[in-house]
C-alpha cells in the first residue's frame, strides 16, 4: 500500500497501465487506479487534474519509451546507413514486442492513442526529427545524396510505417516474414538514399 505523501506519478502511471490492462479502457476509472494503489482518488488526480489527463500521461510515457533507445542510436557515430537502419529496426523491434509480448494492454493503447492524436503527432515529429540528424550526418559525410533532409526524413518514416503504425501489428506475429520484409524495404530505401559512385 502506498501513502498518499509517498505517491509518486511513475506509480500512479504503472498502476494506470494494470488497471488497463485488466479492465480496458473502456471500463478502466480513476477509482480502480486509486484502489489498486491503496490511496483515495482524491491523491491521484492531485497528480493528473482529469481522468483525460491521466490516459494522455500514460499514452504518452508508452510513446516516449521508445524514445530514449532511438536518441541513444541518433546519437551514435560511424556511416549513417548502419544507424539509419538500427534506428528503424530499433523502432520495429520496439513496437512488435509490444504488441505481441502483451497484446490487452497493446490493444489498450490503439484506443488511447486514437484519443491523443496531438500527443502522437508530437512523437511523430520527434522520429522524424532523430531520422532528419542521421540523414544531415549522411549528407555532410557524402554517403548519402543531398536530399531535403525533413522532407525526407518524414517520408522515410511514412515508407516504414508498415513495420511500426500499430495498425499494421497483426502482421508482426510470423516473425520471419516481417523482418525479411523489412529487410527488403531497407534495402530499397538505402539504395534510393546512396551517394552513386
Amino acid at each position: 500500500m502506498t501513502t498518499d505523501s509517498a505517491l509518486t506519478s511513475e506509480q500512479i502511471l504503472s498502476a494506470a497501465e494494470d488497471v488497463l490492462r485488466r479492465f480496458g479502457p473502456a471500463k478502466a476509472t480513476v477509482v480502480d487506479i486509486a484502489r489498486a494503489l491503496g490511496v483515495s482518488h482524491g491523491s491521484v488526480y492531485r497528480h493528473f487534474p482529469s481522468k483525460a489527463a491521466l490516459r494522455e500521461a500514460v499514452t504518452q510515457r508508452w510513446l516516449d519509451q521508445a524514445h530514449d533507445r532511438l536518441q541513444a542510436v541518433t546519437a551514435e557515430t560511424g556511416p549513417a546507413a548502419e544507424r539509419m537502419h538500427r534506428f528503424l529496426a530499433t523502432l520495429f523491434a520496439a513496437k512488435r514486442k509490444k504488441a505481441l509480448d502483451d497484446p490487452e494492454l497493446f490493444a489498450t493503447y490503439l484506443v488511447l492513442v486514437d484519443e491523443h492524436s496531438d500527443t502522437v503527432a508530437a512523437h511523430v515529429d520527434t522520429l522524424v526529427g532523430q531520422l532528419a540528424r542521421i540523414l544531415e550526418d549522411g549528407v555532410r559525410q557524402g554517403e548519402f545524396a543531398g536530399v531535403p533532409v525533413p522532407a525526407t526524413a518524414r517520408a522515410v518514416l511514412q515508407a516504414t510505417a508498415h513495420f511500426h503504425d500499430p495498425v499494421h501489428a497483426g502482421e508482426w506475429a510470423d516473425t520471419a516474414r516481417a523482418e525479411a520484409d523489412f529487410e527488403a524495404l531497407w534495402a530499397l530505401l538505402e539504395s534510393g538514399l546512396t551517394v552513386r559512385q
